[in-house]
């Protein structure tokens, strides 16, 4: 068995990348499971990103969603109406 890799502790995405034939959609399964995998501190958008820089198939369906789990998000979605935006900021 390989040491374990702090990036991947439970050895998930190595998995993943042995896997013939695996489709995104089991690779976004096994995505998640790898988040929830890792301490709370960790940087996920980093460590998706290191992961994916490492030597593996780039037309593979994990190296897809690594990269887009580690791209920038563009300012964070707010909620849009509700009650505060029918009365108005002062609640009448």
């Amino acid at each position: 068995m390989d040491a374990a890799d702090p990036d991947d502790p439970k050895g998930l995405i190595r998995e993943a990348y042995r896997i013939g034939g695996i489709s995104e959609a089991e690779c976004r399964s096994i995505l998640i499971d790898w988040a929830l995998s890792l301490p709370a501190s960790a940087d996920y958008a980093a460590t998706a990103l290191r992961l994916a820089g490492r030597d593996r198939p780039h037309d593979h369906p994990m190296t897809a969603l690594l990269l887009a789990a580690g791209a920038p998000v563009s300012g964070l979605a707010r909620r849009r109406g509700g009650r505060m935006a029918r009365l108005g900021k002062n609640g009448a």
